[in-house]
């Protein structure tokens, strides 16, 4: 009975290792999402620590990373159409975003802001 056990549980993790490494071949292979993701992880988990600066010293440079990851083919694997609508839309809450650090806005309303693009980015992600 323990072998049995042993068994599938090598022959889950094996095929949880696979799912993982599947999921990470698929997403590297788009430069501009990891070029986003780069500055999305800064600021967005700067600003959930409390720090805020990195998101307003670098709120300009989502947008136009966003713009550039909208504005590049969309690779094998992930629905075309579902992908540009999700895209379109993180774009407008980066620039939202971006906005708001402009106009001077409290740091508990960016958090909401940058949260909402956070989520975005991870619904094109998939």
């Amino acid at each position: 009975m323990k072998k049995l056990m042993l068994l599938l549980l090598l022959i889950m993790g094996v095929g949880i290792g696979q799912n993982y490494l599947s999921a990470q071949m698929h997403h590297s292979k788009w430069k501009e999402m990891e070029d986003f993701h780069e500055i999305m992880a800064v600021v967005f988990h700067s600003a959930e620590g409390d720090l805020f600066n990195p998101l307003k010293e670098n709120s300009g440079m989502l947008v136009e990373k966003a713009k550039t990851w909208q504005a590049s083919p969309i690779p094998e694997g992930h629905d075309a159409k579902t992908t540009k609508k999700t895209l379109k839309a993180l774009v407008k809450q980066c620039k939202k975003v971006d906005k708001m650090v402009k106009q001077g806005k409290p740091d508990a309303e960016l958090m909401v802001a940058i949260a909402a693009a956070h989520d975005i980015f991870h619904q094109a992600m998939h």
